[in-house]
């Protein structure tokens, strides 16, 4: 049979199973493969918080979805164009999420009897059979059966059979959308090259299930991409959580400074520690401490002893960290804090993600003390703002907090990576030795940015107390004395402030100078409100939208900025509160657009939203 060839300008595709089906390395693979084909794409991978979640049931659902095209890609998709429903479980978890008339790949082998039981189905209800998908293009294949027949002369184990059905799917899409399947196969020989027999498995299942659509009559349609119209440069696919990584890695090697990462394990912010360590050979040094409270303080020792300390976390475990983070402020010296968020409060839900600990990096520390907060936007940017973090923290002598989130730290874009000549330089001096006649050392006297001098301990003649107590002004030591306590703390503010001096004045992305509404974001809101401004301007909509990476201090301009719109809406994965810091700081009737789901945005709710506002509601969830 002739099969059609459509090209389509994007398409977004969601893989789903039981948390023990591969339906992260298949997407993970799909991605890769089709950033290298050149076209511009985002992912969202959801999976459960539990080691292992009950296999077959709703709770037990892993998911990926990706959303790629030949045009500028900024979101994982509203819905979805294409549902790989592994089992029962899968299907019933995310069929909301594919949209009118789409196309559903269903593994037979995970509907029988037992399977639609654990997923809650009733004794006579099967989705496949009972007209449940009837506004669905519905492709029923064995898939577990056609994996074990391509296996039958291998000699394979159950698991192991079992295991490769993951590959037959991704051939099969591979095949539907033009993929070329040679990365695929050298990843699977390099992974398993210590288990060949593996690897010839899992690529012999790849290449069968791509194999399958080529020759099976029910696959009529296979669909090209073209390439996006990215800017030239190099690129490579990254997640936020290596975007952070390698900006750490950069900073270091810029300010020509070891990095001290100091952590303790914990969702979603684990794998810049993992990712940390494997860069030895660039002077970083990776120590996995017993809780947060010594991660953190091995952190403020490392910097104090004259290298960049580094600590992360998520909400909380910056918690727990709180008094130490209040030890690094009163010392006044350099530490990147990174906290990758999760839905809370408490553990909250470890693999959903949230901006709800906005107010807890702005204030969640006892007593006055102020720090420098910054947010990545996109997985990408977060190597930008890693870098700028640590610029901060070292040239102001001050802890840095940079808030990404689990949507931000798991999910991926293309990125054209910088040459370290396009890079910043990072300026750092430390005390000099002093002879024994030399004026007394002062550890606190300050520059005209009220930043005081970095003295590394052992260095002759800087001898001087470091602690949680107060410092007297100029000389370091301890004082209670009223007046100079209230003029620490103001200095210590005025510090922090006075970094609005050397950030970028905020920018609007999109929209006029003036009008009716600005949309101000942060963090990973960026690419839903871009794209829905974008599309509320094409309808005419006097709408603009400018997007917020410095929060700890605001931009010097964001102020007048606001003032030109008649409005000002603020859109957060929170109950609003960046809003709130917008009404406080400036005296700006700001108005909230909240989502408290543990997902991120979709560009069709935010469009009602704005337009629900700019018709009079005060606020709105989402």
């Amino acid at each position: 049979m002739k099969k059609q060839d459509i090209v389509r300008e994007e398409v977004t595709i969601r893989f789903a199973g039981d948390s023990g089906d591969g339906m992260q390395l298949t997407g993970s693979l799909f991605t890769n493969t089709t950033a290298l084909e050149g076209n511009d794409l985002r992912t969202l991978p959801e999976f459960p918080a539990e080691i292992r979640a009950p296999a077959g049931t709703v709770p037990g659902v892993s998911s990926f979805q990706l959303h790629f095209g030949s045009k500028e890609i900024l979101t994982p998709g509203d819905v979805c164009d294409v549902l790989v429903a592994m089992n029962s479980a899968a299907l019933k978890a995310n069929l909301a999420m594919l949209k009118s008339g789409g196309t559903i790949i269903a593994n037979t082998a995970g509907f029988d009897r037992k399977n639609l039981n654990l997923a809650k189905y009733g004794d006579d209800e099967n989705p496949l059979e009972d007209g449940t998908l009837d506004g669905y293009q519905v492709h029923k294949l064995d898939i577990t059966k056609l994996t074990k027949e391509s296996l039958s002369d291998m000699g394979l184990g159950y698991k192991e059979e079992e295991r490769s059905k993951n590959m037959f799917v991704l051939g099969l899409l591979y095949w539907m959308y033009n993929r070329p399947m040679d990365s695929t196969i050298s990843f699977l020989n390099s992974k398993f090259s210590k288990k060949p027999e593996i690897a010839e498995a899992n690529i012999k299942v790849l290449k069968a299930g791509y194999h399958f659509g080529e020759t099976a009559e029910i696959f009529t349609t296979r669909y090209t991409i073209k390439e996006a119209a990215l800017k030239p440069g190099e690129y490579r696919n990254i997640t936020g959580n290596d975007a952070t990584v390698l900006g750490l890695v950069a900073s270091a090697n810029k300010s020509q400074l070891p990095l001290f990462f100091g952590s303790y394990p914990i969702t979603p912010a684990s794998d810049v520690l993992h990712g940390l360590s494997k860069y030895k050979n660039f002077g970083i040094i990776t120590f996995q401490a017993e809780d947060e409270i010594a991660a953190v303080t091995s952190a403020i020792g490392a910097s104090f002893g004259g290298a960049l300390g580094v600590t992360s976390s998520s909400g909380p475990g910056i918690a727990l960290k709180g008094e130490a983070l209040g030890l690094a402020v009163m010392l006044e010296l350099p530490l990147v804090v990174l906290n990758v968020q999760r839905a809370g409060p408490s553990t909250g839900m470890p693999t959903k993600t949230e901006q709800a600990d906005l107010m807890q990096a702005v204030y969640g520390r006892n007593g006055e003390s102020p720090m420098a907060v910054l947010a990545p936007r996109s997985p990408a940017d977060c190597f930008n703002m890693a870098y700028e973090a640590s610029r901060i923290a070292l040239e102001h002598m001050i802890p840095v907090m940079i808030l990404s989130d689990g949507y931000l730290a798991n999910g991926s874009e293309p990125w054209n990576f910088p040459l370290s000549s396009d890079l910043a330089d990072i300026s750092v001096d430390f005390e000099k030795p002093r002879a024994d006649d030399a004026e007394a050392f002062m550890p606190y006297r300050r520059n005209e940015n009220l930043v005081r001098s970095w003295a590394i301990p052992g260095t002759k003649g800087i001898e001087h107390r470091v602690g949680g107590l107060e410092k007297e002004d100029l000389t370091g030591n301890v004082s209670y004395d009223p007046e100079n306590h209230q003029k620490m703390v103001l200095l210590r503010r005025q510090k922090r402030d006075n970094i609005a001096d050397f950030i970028p004045e905020q920018e609007l992305d999109q929209g006029n100078e003036k009008g009716k509404a600005l949309v101000l974001g942060w963090g990973s809101t960026y690419g839903s409100i871009r794209t829905a401004v974008g599309e509320m301007l094409k309808e005419g909509y006097e709408v603009a939208h400018a997007h917020l990476n410095y929060i700890q201090p605001f931009p010097k301009n964001l102020g007048a900025m606001m003032m030109n719109y008649d409005q000002v809406i603020v859109p957060e994965i929170n109950d609003g509160q960046l809003v709130r810091l917008i009404r406080s700081e400036f005296n700006i009737p700001a108005r909230g657009i909240h989502k408290i789901k543990g997902r991120p945005f979709g560009v069709n709710e935010l469009i009602e939203s704005i337009k629900e506002i700019m018709n009079g509601k005060e606020e709105v969830y989402a």
